[in-house]
């Protein structure tokens, strides 16, 4: 869900094309620790079997929980386009009572909750880039008998395909101007959203 050795986090100046654009360097920035949260993941077998991938959903229910926040923040909502309606948390706990799962955490407070800008849209490109790669995953959940519409609907793709909802997420996280303290606070948010994602795996699939 990515590398420390990143270039210079300077905004980007208008007019040139000195640096990546942001969602790029945050790809770069977390690399590394993406690829071991999805080692972790995989590691769990979730697709192996109904029980698995129970445990599994446990993991996207908190996580979506946990920046549910994000989706309803007005500041976060006028640099981002439909973002109401981009929070796929409804959709998990669709799929939950799909499965008769039970949510066992429903008191905590969520971890994106009171974020400033440049947080909030560190932890948007984690959940939002979750659900490029998630055609995968939902061929898996094909594999258990699972689908959009029973089990796996957080896994299905945006009405306008997923390619072109990563381009305009994208595009719009690309724009919001930052200073250079607030680009490193957006990558040190998207670490840290990746490390919630990484506990909440050794709570419920270790």
């Amino acid at each position: 869900m990515m590398t420390p050795d990143t270039p210079s986090l300077q905004a980007t100046p208008r007019g040139t094309d000195a640096l990546p654009p942001r969602s790029a360097r945050l790809r770069e920035a977390t690399h590394d620790r993406h690829a071991l949260l999805d080692a972790a993941i995989m590691a769990a077998r979730p697709f192996e079997n109904t029980a698995n991938y129970s445990r599994f959903l446990k993991v996207q229910n908190r996580f979506h929980h946990d920046v549910s926040p994000l989706y309803a923040d007005p500041d976060v909502a006028a640099v981002i386009a439909d973002l109401e309606h981009l929070s796929r948390l409804g959709a998990v706990c669709d799929d939950m009572r799909d499965l008769g799962v039970a949510d066992d955490s429903p008191h905590e407070a969520p971890a994106a909750q009171g974020l400033a800008l440049p947080e909030a849209l560190g932890w948007l490109y984690v959940v939002e880039g979750s659900n490029l790669g998630a055609a995968f995953l939902l061929k898996a959940a094909r594999g258990i008998g699972l689908s959009e519409d029973h089990g796996a609907r957080h896994l299905a793709g945006a009405p306008e395909g997923r390619a072109e909802h990563w381009r305009t997420f994208k595009g719009a996280l690309d724009a919001v101007p930052l200073s250079p303290t607030e680009e490193a606070r957006a990558v040190d948010a998207a670490h840290a959203a990746f490390a919630r994602v990484q506990t909440l795996v050794d709570r419920y699939m270790a």
